[in-house]
């Protein structure tokens, strides 16, 4: 009898840890920040196809350059620098966002110009300042490579086509989503973070950054005014082109200054921050977005520990 009993206290105290561990992730799922899916359901071939005309530089006018030589996967799927560089040494205006979970965004570019990732990837190669080419150019030097032309045929029957071009990198893109630490926190592994990075989740949701910063993107899920409590371009001083935002697109005085939020994914690796490369570390683009965000500052200690949250963003798969 005694036996029995322990038995039935083994599987109750199961069944009781079981229901705990479904609790936590069911409250984790309310939580502002949503994990990332573990895999996506795409084209396999595409993506492959994908990433090796990610990888080409035929696609710039002067073969010099690909999409990674400003979005390098293995460092966070930018170029480290203030802002990018196109053909001929040419130093553009705008910083590198980053491509990983890119498609996650739902737009692209700083100021939204395109509604999607295909859309996108036709930018850069058309742009004079980046890539400087054409659809022409490009298919003129692919076409010449046979043994491409039969693998890019083997995916799309009709052959190499501009549109082709873009769905292939814009599935490669999609591909690259990097669900890390703070996703299995997320799903109900309390162990994956520590006390310090759990205060520092805690301290962001607190002081309000996860009104813009928040879904699975961690941003990038829409348009936000830079200074709503403090004018930062009034500061800043010489204002250009870039720091317009919308308004660049839509020519509407209520758009001036207004940027599509970034994605905090992998923020760590990311730097420098903002449209404009302006802050170097965390520890600056925090000070920003507290003074011209919140119209406020943080503590040494707080911030310290919403940088050690910000770190568990970081990804452990997606940037092979």
């Amino acid at each position: 009898m005694q036996t029995k009993n322990k038995g039935w206290i083994k599987k109750l105290a199961m069944v009781a840890a079981l229901a705990a561990a479904q609790n936590a992730s069911a409250q984790m799922l309310d939580e502002p920040i949503k994990p990332l899916p573990a895999k996506l359901d795409l084209d396999a071939r595409k993506v492959a196809l994908g990433k090796q005309l990610f990888h080409d530089k035929r696609l710039s006018k002067d073969n010099s350059l690909s999409c990674a030589s400003c979005h390098e996967i293995s460092k966070g799927g930018v170029d480290g620098q203030q802002f990018a560089t196109g053909i001929k040494g040419q130093v553009g205006p705008i910083n590198t966002p980053t491509v990983l979970n890119s498609g996650l965004n739902f737009r692209q570019f700083w100021n939204g110009r395109a509604a999607t990732l295909e859309e996108q990837a036709a930018g850069p190669v058309h742009n004079p300042g980046e890539m400087g080419s054409n659809w022409q150019e490009v298919l003129g030097k692919l076409g010449q490579d046979a043994a491409f032309v039969a693998q890019f045929k083997a995916v799309y029957p009709d052959g190499v086509q501009p549109r082709h071009i873009q769905e292939a990198i814009a599935t490669f893109e999609r591909s690259l989503i990097t669900p890390g630490r703070f996703d299995r926190y997320l799903l109900g592994d309390s162990r994956a973070i520590d006390e310090d990075e759990k205060q520092g989740y805690q301290l962001f949701k607190n002081y309000g950054c996860v009104a813009c910063h928040q879904g699975m993107g961690v941003g990038g899920n829409m348009y936000q005014t830079f200074g709503v409590l403090g004018n930062y371009f009034k500061d800043k001083g010489k204002v250009t082109e870039a720091d317009l935002g919308r308004y660049a697109v839509t020519k509407n005085e209520a758009d001036r200054h207004v940027f599509k939020v970034p994605s905090l994914r992998n923020v760590e690796l990311t730097a420098p921050y903002f449209h404009d490369g302006s802050a170097k570390t965390l520890d600056e683009a925090i000070d920003v977005m507290f003074r011209y965000q919140l119209g406020r500052s943080a503590p040494a200690a707080d911030k310290a520990l919403i940088v050690k949250f910000l770190k568990t963003l970081t990804g452990e798969k997606g940037m092979q």
